[in-house]
């Protein structure tokens, strides 16, 4: 039986794991829980891909202090959310290699932030496998809201 399986069914339409089934793979809490929902996985395609959605609250804990006239999402925490993707994909495609491991970030490089990410803003987050190999996934991810991209990079992490 897949992972998959054992995960609390969605209760958001059109998501494949929600905040109940995150919240089982991921170690995170709020407020550094930065995936809402899952919307796609598909680990058989040439590269294995997850889809993930954040949606950006006004409420989000640090706007009250990062540039509180003119609010916007640190760098930062766009590159965490899409290490959070990233690290999701490890989970649901090597699950016998990450049972009972928590993931922990290496790397990044080639990071870009193309615009500024706002409250009322839906983050699409696509992480892309580029390797998996020893414990260490390495893939391509980028942030887009709507159909432009804010940001990209290409991360590491392994599953301790």
């Amino acid at each position: 039986m897949s992972i998959l399986e054992t995960l609390p069914k969605p209760q958001a339409k059109n998501c494949l794991l929600d905040y109940a089934a995150i919240l089982q793979l991921l170690p995170h809490r709020y407020p550094f829980l930065l995936i809402d929902r899952v919307i796609s996985f598909e680990p058989d395609a040439e590269r294995a891909k997850i889809t993930c959605i954040k949606n950006v609250s006004f409420n989000e804990p640090y706007f009250s202090g990062h540039f509180p006239n003119d609010p916007v999402m640190p760098g930062v925490l766009q590159v965490e959310a899409m290490a959070q993707a990233g690290c999701i994909l490890a989970y649901l495609k090597f699950e016998e290699e990450s049972k009972g491991k928590r993931p922990a970030f290496m790397g990044v490089d080639a990071c870009r932030f193309r615009r500024a990410v706002r409250p009322g803003d839906t983050l699409r987050i696509e992480a892309e496998l580029e390797e998996f190999r020893r414990g260490i996934i390495t893939f391509d991810a980028k942030i887009f809201v709507g159909e432009d991209r804010v940001a990209e990079a290409k991360l590491k992490a392994t599953m301790v």
